[in-house]
This record gives C-alpha cells, sequence and structure tokens, in this order.
C-alpha cells in the first residue's frame, strides 16, 4: 500500500528563552489553507511536566510494532480546536491506538485557527520532552509560528515523513469500536499498581481477563463476569510509566467482548490506549465501518458536512439529522463514509464523535477501503440475481470470480458462501458480496 508521504517546512525545535521553554512542533498537511496557517495553538502548558511524559507515552506507542510489520518513526496527528488539543496515532502495526485529550483546563492560550495536521516528533525533541521538570514554563506552539525567534537553530532542516495509509484506515475503524464501548471498571491509582504489579512477563499468548472478586483486582486466564479480556496483554506496558501520575484509570469493553480501552485520566487531560483483539489484528484491516455502509448517497451530501465542521468540533449523528431534515438511514450512511476515510473520532467520555479537518477526497475513500470498490463494481457490473428480496428476508447469488455465492440477510444477519466469509464468519466485517447486496437491496427499495 503507498503511504502519503510529506514534507516539513521546518523540523521541531525546543529553545529556551528568558527561562522558558519554547516548543514549535513543524507540521504539514495536504490542504493547502493548512499549511499556509502558521500556528493553530499559541500558549502555556498548565501541567508541562505531566504533558510531556504522555507524548513520551505516545512517540512509544508509534515507534512500536506487536506484529509482522517492523516498527518505525511515525509522527503523530495533532488535531486543535473547540478550546482543545488531540494528539493520537498508532503502533506500526496499527492493533494499538492512543489518544492524548487535553482538555481546556490543561493549556492556556490562544486558538489562532482550528485544523489537523501531521507533527514532527524527532530525537532532540523527544531528549527535551525528558528534560522538561515540574513547574518549568514551556509554550507550546502548534504549527510554525513565524514571529518565533530561534537563535539555537539558524539552519532550517527538511524531513520527509509518511503518514501510512493504514493509519487512516485504522482512524475509520478504531472510532467505530470505541462509540461500541461500556466501562466496566474504574480503578484509583493504587488498585491499578497493583494490577500493573502482576502483569505477566514476557510476549504472552493467550487472553487475560482483568476480574474482580470481592472488591479486589486481578488478571486472570478465566473468564469471569463482568470483565475485561485483554489480547496481547503485554501492551499495556506502553503505559507502565505513566502510573504514578495519574487519578483513576478506566477499562473499557466493546459489546462483542474482544476490543478494549485503557484510559488514563489526569484530570485535566485523559491519555487513552485502545488495544485490537490480539497482537496479530490491527485495527486497519477490521472492516468494520461496513456494517452502517447501507445503500449510496449523493456525493454532495459527504462534501457538504465535511464543510460543515470544524476540527475537534462535537458531532451526534441523530441530532445533525433532526436539525437538517435527513432520514436516519442516510444519516448513517453519511456519518459511515466520513469515518471511512477518518474524519470522525469518538471521545468515550463524552460519549460523542469529533471532526478531524483531514483533506477529503472520495477517490481515497474507495482507495482505503478495497471491500467497498470492489462492491461497487459487481454493482456496476449487475453481476446480483436476487431470489428472495422481502425487508426481513434476502436471499441472493453474486458471481465471483470463479464461482457463484449465495448471500442471506435475514434480521440483519448476514452470511455468504465465500471462502473469506468462510474463514472469518464475520469477524473482520462483511465480505463484499454481502456488501454489494446490501447497497443494492437498499438502493432498489429506496
Amino acid at each position: 500500500m503507498t503511504d502519503l508521504q510529506y514534507d516539513f517546512n521546518k523540523t521541531s525545535t525546543i529553545t529556551t528563552n528568558s527561562g522558558i521553554q519554547n516548543l514549535a512542533l513543524s507540521h504539514s498537511c495536504e490542504l493547502p489553507e493548512i499549511n499556509e496557517i502558521p500556528c493553530f495553538f499559541w500558549g502555556n502548558l498548565i501541567d508541562p511536566y505531566l504533558t510531556a511524559r504522555c507524548w513520551m507515552t505516545i512517540s512509544k506507542v508509534v515507534r512500536s510494532s506487536f506484529g509482522p510489520l517492523p516498527a518505525s518513526l511515525r509522527d503523530p496527528i495533532v488535531t486543535a480546536g473547540n478550546e482543545r488539543i488531540r494528539f493520537e496515532g498508532f503502533s506500526s502495526c496499527n492493533g494499538v491506538y492512543t489518544r492524548l485529550d487535553m482538555k481546556p483546563q490543561a493549556i492556556d492560550g490562544e486558538f489562532i485557527a482550528s485544523g489537523t495536521t501531521n507533527v514532527d516528533f524527532n530525537e532532540p525533541m523527544l531528549n527535551a520532552f525528558n528534560m522538561i521538570q515540574k513547574n518549568e514554563r514551556v509554550t507550546l506552539a502548534v504549527g510554525d509560528k513565524e514571529m518565533q525567534v530561534i537563535t539555537e537553530r539558524t539552519k532550517a532542516i527538511e524531513r520527509k515523513v509518511k503518514l501510512p495509509d493504514r493509519w487512516i484506515k485504522g482512524l475509520s475503524s478504531v472510532q467505530l469500536y470505541l462509540s461500541d464501548m461500556e466501562l466496566v471498571f474504574k480503578t484509583n491509582k493504587i488498585q491499578s499498581i497493583q494490577i500493573f504489579q502482576t502483569l505477566p512477563k514476557g510476549n504472552v499468548k493467550g487472553d487475560f481477563f482483568l476480574i474482580n472478586r470481592l472488591g479486589k483486582y486481578s488478571l486472570s486466564t478465566i473468564d469471569s463476569k463482568p470483565s475485561v479480556r485483554i489480547g496481547g496483554i503485554h501492551r499495556l506496558r506502553l503505559i507502565e510509566n505513566l502510573l504514578p501520575l495519574i487519578t483513576q484509570m478506566y477499562w473499557y469493553v466493546n459489546s462483542d467482548g474482544q476490543t478494549c480501552s485503557i484510559v488514563c485520566d489526569f484530570e485535566n487531560m485523559q491519555l487513552l490506549l485502545a488495544l485490537s483483539p490480539d497482537s496479530n489484528r490491527g485495527f486497519s484491516g477490521e472492516g468494520k465501518v461496513f456494517e452502517n455502509i447501507q445503500h449510496d448517497i449523493p456525493i454532495e451530501y459527504i462534501t457538504g458536512l465535511n464543510h460543515l465542521l470544524k476540527s475537534n468540533e462535537s458531532f451526534d449523528p441523530t441530532w445533525f439529522s433532526i436539525e437538517n431534515d435527513i432520514e436516519l438511514i442516510t444519516m448513517d450512511t453519511l456519518t459511515a463514509n466520513l469515518s471511512s476515510i477518518g474524519l470522525l473520532g469518538y471521545d468515550l467520555e463524552q460519549k460523542e464523535h469529533f471532526y478531524r479537518r483531514l483533506p477529503f477526497k472520495y477517490d481515497r475513500m474507495l482507495t482505503l477501503n478495497p471491500r467497498l470498490k470492489n462492491a461497487k463494481k459487481i454493482l456496476a457490473t449487475d453481476d446480483i440475481q436476487f431470489i428472495v428480496n422481502r425487508p426481513e428476508y434476502t436471499e441472493a447469488h453474486v458471481k465471483g470470480t470463479d464461482s457463484t455465492h449465495k448471500v442471506i440477510i435475514q434480521d440483519n444477519q448476514s452470511k455468504c458462501t465465500c471462502q473469506w466469509w468462510t474463514s472469518y464468519q464475520g469477524n473482520r466485517g462483511i465480505c463484499k458480496h454481502i456488501l454489494a447486496v446490501k447497497l443494492s437491496k437498499n438502493n432498489f427499495e429506496k
């Protein structure tokens, strides 16, 4: 898969001026109007020591890999706007997602513009993070503030950084899992430390469950409800260094009990760590986004909504559909289309979506989602024969590469006779044949 390559205008820098640390994060974005903005945010960090430790944890995540892909340097994504700043990223294997939510109480400054961009965390920057002490005054500039005078770095350094398409696919999938999660446990600092002290050593295979027996939390290989299943439990060590700084920790699990999230709460900030079901499974390959793509909608709907929303703005699909007189099924598909190219995130604490200002390209939606692209090819070649087509039950034959497959959709449950569906049984989303039948069926009913 082709990655997106960004050229940073300058390197990220940190300088000291009159005893004040000044941090400038170099950014890059495909949107020309965003690249022309000298700075999204300029101001002071309320707790620079804690913020620096969270940034270092994010860097640790994006430099790690727990699957077959080798670890490689990937620079985090930052979204500024709506009085909040969010830093987020994935491990190289796309099986771990992390996000730092900096609330209004964590920053003191001015939001000059809103936007989402890719930022540069280089080695000198990480070393500087590590040297930040408590009670220091640190000024943060997201972007490159041209008025800032930097005396220690007179030479501009052009740095090329690749933003993988897998990250955008991961952003589309992970928010669907997050929006499907419920809080199971809330542990205080002491309880959280005790849990982490019992983590098995090494890269352990098999499932572990966080359970509560008689008020005591423990990790077990045997499930006992209520519980949080943790696949690839060694990945939890990514946030181990933050334990002395937390006030409490929240443990979430999604409805099928496979994917979990752990939120480190620092009152004015929260750092989220979401884990895919297992170490060898990444969020980018789950295909969950297709469950809500029910029918084709005009491209103008998608571009229109994309222009209406601002970075970090809250987005409630139900309320938006009522306000704009849009049918709920159309709104679900519209939301799924925006999600499929990474434009929507999900805030577990607020229980609502938020918007990212990424470059909108409809062709990218198909490129990043080959199943959707192949389903549309099936529709275009009219390779679907409906045997039964009722609202509650659908049976269809879909012409495949070497044979004809049988698709059955009954009471929102679907299955197909193709090899892909037989192998995964819906655990990686629906196959292209089921998706094509759904699109054809709903377009016909419209």
